[in-house]
């Protein structure tokens, strides 16, 4: 197995970005993968692009793209001033979980916030997903809080 590389998002990557999203026993059901793509996900791709304060990454492997995630800089008052990162729709193929690609992926994620200043960098997963859990808590994330959602629509 190639190592993993990680670059920023181009607008090609995205119908296998949206099927990593779907590739998800938990969520994937609120994903519509497959040609043509949902306009919704061209528009959203288009502004996380078009946003200094978001960076959606794929890793690539043996010239395929195996890995996803997006990282959104938030400036706050708490903390001093302190700017957070959040980390959403973190995703890795099926066939590579376990082997090293999700903590690679966090780790450039993390370097991406820390380049810009974030004071932390914070994440939720939802209930179901132990493995995630587990996974989060071995490469040094805590429980710290309690989050909660309310959907709006």
């Amino acid at each position: 197995m190639s190592d993993v590389v990680f670059r920023r998002a181009r607008r090609a990557d995205l119908e296998r970005i949206v099927d990593l999203l779907a590739d998800d026993a938990v969520n994937g059901w609120r994903e519509r993968p497959g040609a043509p793509l949902a306009p919704s996900y061209v528009r959203a791709f288009e502004a996380i692009d078009a946003d200094a304060n978001n960076l959606l990454v794929v890793g690539e492997m043996d010239g395929e793209i195996v890995a996803t995630g997006q990282v959104t800089f938030i400036p706050g008052l708490t903390q001093q001033g302190g700017a957070r990162a959040i980390v959403e729709g973190v995703r890795v193929a099926a066939r590579l979980r376990s082997r090293g690609v999700g903590e690679k992926l966090i780790d450039h994620l993390g370097a991406a916030a820390r380049a810009r200043g974030c004071v932390c960098v914070q994440l939720t997963t939802s209930k179901p997903r132990v493995d995630a859990q587990r996974f989060y808590t071995r490469i040094g994330f805590s429980d710290s809080h309690v989050g909660f959602k309310r959907d709006l629509k």
